[in-house]
């Protein structure tokens, strides 16, 4: 008997785990990775990811933030609805010197895993990133 109810119960923490629903079950970005290629020092980028609600019910996000201070996402206010799209500003800092990889999260209420996107690029220091540009390279 004890196994039975062992087993049951094992069963029914399986179900409920799958059951959970994921944020690419609700939404859709356009890209899950930008890159903004190489960057002047000290010259702040921005992009907007694209998010449509695929769902038949309206989508609040509640909350975004990224993995670094220099990353500094928008919280988008209102709900998205059924089929519509909306953007998500995300502005780089740039003022490190290095290449680098963010991470931006985006909660959404009723999901708990929240969706990660990121943007990548490499921060130049100025006389690089000029020698850069005249050797062919092209701007951002």
């Amino acid at each position: 008997m004890k196994k039975l109810i062992l087993l049951s119960t094992a069963f029914l923490f399986t179900v409920a785990a799958m059951a959970q629903v994921k944020a690419d079950d609700v939404i859709k970005v356009n890209t899950d990775t930008h890159d903004f290629g190489k960057l002047k020092q000290g010259t702040p980028v921005t992009y907007y990811f694209e998010i449509k609600n695929v769902s038949d019910k309206a989508v609040t996000v509640e909350n975004t933030w990224a993995s670094c201070g220099c990353t500094t996402p928008e919280k988008i206010e209102k709900p998205i609805e059924p089929g519509t799209t909306v953007k998500l500003k995300v502005q780089y800092s740039a003022a490190a010197v290095a290449p680098f990889k963010k991470d931006v999260y985006i909660k959404l209420a009723g999901v708990d895993q929240p969706k990660t996107v990121h943007i990548t690029g490499e921060v130049m220091t100025a006389e690089a990133y000029d020698a850069y540009i005249k050797g062919g390279g092209s701007k951002n």
